[in-house]
């Protein structure tokens, strides 16, 4: 049965991978980032229902994919991953969605645009000196808020149906 679940949640997984790259074409540019909301509507979409390391291996894989076929930034990396893990963990530990909802906000916008400039300044040939340590902090704080409104708006109306618990319930089995 262990065996079936896990073949479920791989499943849902590669289906959000998915979502996430063909969602990345839907973005639109904010002070040098590429905005992607949909990213982030599917980190919470895993935090629900796979967990936080399933997040994170989501969150990779889609920035790699989007890197590799060309429409996506490197800053995808540091903004999706840490939005992903923080959101899952808070699921995990509380089962409370507006929490949920709160830590990606933070977790990508925050934190994720904090990692993002020793990136922007190692990998991407952009002058320290010319960008501030926080400058990715706004756009990713309005990707991150957009796909947070969507994916709120998703699970909520998941939850009011009843559709949730036995989505949740069919990847257990």
């Amino acid at each position: 049965m262990k065996q079936n679940a896990t073949v479920k949640k791989l499943a849902l997984a590669g289906v959000l991978c998915a979502v996430a790259v063909v969602g990345s074409l839907f973005s639109f540019p904010v002070l040098g980032s590429k905005c992607a909301p949909v990213q982030h509507m599917v980190n919470i979409i895993c935090a629900v229902f796979l967990g936080p390391w399933y997040g994170v291996a989501v969150a990779f894989v889609a920035s790699l994919l989007r890197n590799l076929l060309g429409i996506g930034s490197l800053m995808a990396f540091p903004g999706s991953m840490c939005g992903a893990l923080l959101c899952g963990v808070v699921f995990w530990k509380s089962r409370n969605l507006p929490a949920t909802l709160a830590v990606e906000v933070l977790g990508t916008g925050v934190i994720g645009g904090l990692c993002a400039y020793p990136i922007a300044t190692m990998f991407m040939g952009v002058d320290a000196a010319a960008v501030a340590f926080y400058a990715y902090i706004i756009p990713f704080l309005i990707s991150t808020a957009a796909g947070s409104i969507l994916a709120g708006l998703l699970v909520f109306a998941l939850q009011k149906s009843g559709a949730l618990n036995s989505m949740r319930a069919t990847l257990e089995r």
